[in-house]
Parts: C-alpha cells; structure tokens; sequence
C-alpha cells in the first residue's frame, strides 16, 4: 500500500482519528504491512500480543474453541477495524485465533512504536487518555445498570425459590 492510503485507513480507526497528519504519517511510515492466504493464521489464543493490526484489505475472522477443537467464528473484522486495541498500549495475551478470511493485508502497529509516538507527541497520549476515560465512563454505567438488572433477577429468583419452597412444603403436609 502507498503511504497516503495507509494515511487513510488509519484515519478511519476511531483510536488513531484524532491524531495530527504529521503523527499520522509518521505511524504510517513506521508501521510495517503484512499479508496473509485464505485460511492463514495471523495469532493463536493465548499469544503474547505485540501490538495491534489494522485490516487494510480482505477480512480476519476471530474464532473461539468450538466442539470437537473446531474454530467457533466470533466475530469478523474488515478494512479500517483495529484488532488488538489494549495490546498498542499495555502488554497483553490475545483472546482468540485470528484468521486472514481471503487474501488480506494488514498494518501491523508494533505496542513499541506506538508508545514512542505517545511519548515523543505529549497532546496525543492526553487526548487518547480523554478518549479512553470516556470509554471506561461509558463501560462502568453499562456495567452498573447490567449489574442492577442483575440483581433484581437474583431477588425474583431468591422469591420464586421461597414460594417453591412452600408450595412443596403443603403438597407434603396435604398428602400426610
């Protein structure tokens, strides 16, 4: 790919849209393209992960352990998609196996690159430490009405065990 396609489709991650066009080239020109087969594997689950790949063409499938050792899909990620977010900025194990779904390229953004970037380029690290604060508001308040609707189910739940409970209680003292 040419550095002002690559420009672009960096420019597409939501992490990386906020970053100045001199920083962004600069990532661009760092970062290194890869490509992969049909069917080639990119990572397995458990990995150490050094970084993260934007998808530039084709697609990469995420697949869990199915049945039998066979790969579940859980989920596939196409041109623009950042696969392995957490990994760019601390060390981390990959979840899933990755695999290339057709002929596809990818930038692959070394976790080293991108903190020397944020390191050298201060307004970056602050503005992508805003934007993740704001992630990790949003996250908590989903948690926290996940976590409510939660405990209500438990309440319902502990209710219809206690009245189960009596009910079987009469169906044993009407039968004695």
């Amino acid at each position: 790919m040419s550095l002002a396609r690559d420009m672009d489709l960096l420019r597409q991650v939501p992490l990386l849209s906020e970053f100045p066009e001199e920083q962004l080239r600069l990532l661009a020109f760092s970062a290194e393209n890869v490509n992969y087969r049909d069917g080639e594997v990119l990572f397995i689950a458990g990995e150490r992960a050094d970084g993260g790949l934007v998808v530039a063409t084709g697609a990469i499938s995420l697949e869990g352990e199915g049945e039998g050792g066979s790969g579940e899909v859980l989920d596939t990620f196409g041109p623009g998609s950042l696969i392995g977010e957490t990994a760019l900025l601390v060390e981390t194990r990959r979840p899933a196996r990755a695999v290339a779904s057709g002929a596809t390229e990818v930038i692959r953004i070394r976790r080293a690159l991108f903190k020397r970037m944020l390191q050298e380029f201060p307004d970056i690290a602050r503005r992508l430490f805003e934007a993740r604060a704001e992630a990790f508001r949003v996250t908590a308040g989903a948690l926290s009405r996940v976590g409510a609707v939660l405990e209500q189910i438990e309440r319902e739940n502990t209710e219809f065990r206690a009245d189960r409970r009596r009910a079987d209680q009469e169906r044993d003292e009407d039968q004695q």
